[in-house]
């Protein structure tokens, strides 16, 4: 069973930085792939990173590369988000994700999610 917890959310000025951290209290987490996705008002859910089990592969939308940095300790079955120059387009709300396999990046790929965590930027 999965239970994924998110934290780290806030306000921050266009420019800083923030560390989001997803705890999964469950048995699974060194066999699942993890990820983030986010959800701005009146948009889609948005595909943000993921990382496979053992950290050896990573994925990035196009829209956070060179800014944000997913990472995962696994003795701590946490996965951690660092955003970086943060834009107020990346004002959202924040979900962590968990996966089986390290397949796709829609939204039906992923089996557990998180209840989200906000992030607003402020310009």
């Amino acid at each position: 069973q999965v239970h994924l917890v998110e934290s780290g959310g806030g306000l921050v000025q266009a420019g800083g930085s923030l560390r989001l951290s997803c705890v999964d209290s469950g048995r699974t987490f060194r066999s699942n792939a993890m990820g983030w996705f986010r959800q701005a008002p009146g948009k889609e859910r948005e595909f943000v990173a993921r990382i496979s089990r053992s950290g050896g592969s990573i994925d990035y939308a196009d829209s956070v590369k060179g800014r944000f940095t997913i990472s995962r300790d696994n003795a701590k079955n946490t996965v951690y988000l660092q955003m970086n120059s943060l834009k107020p387009e990346d004002t959202a709300v924040y979900y962590c994700v968990s996966q089986l396999y390290f397949s796709g990046s829609s939204v039906a790929d992923f089996d557990s999610w998180g209840q989200g965590t906000q992030v607003t930027v402020s310009s």
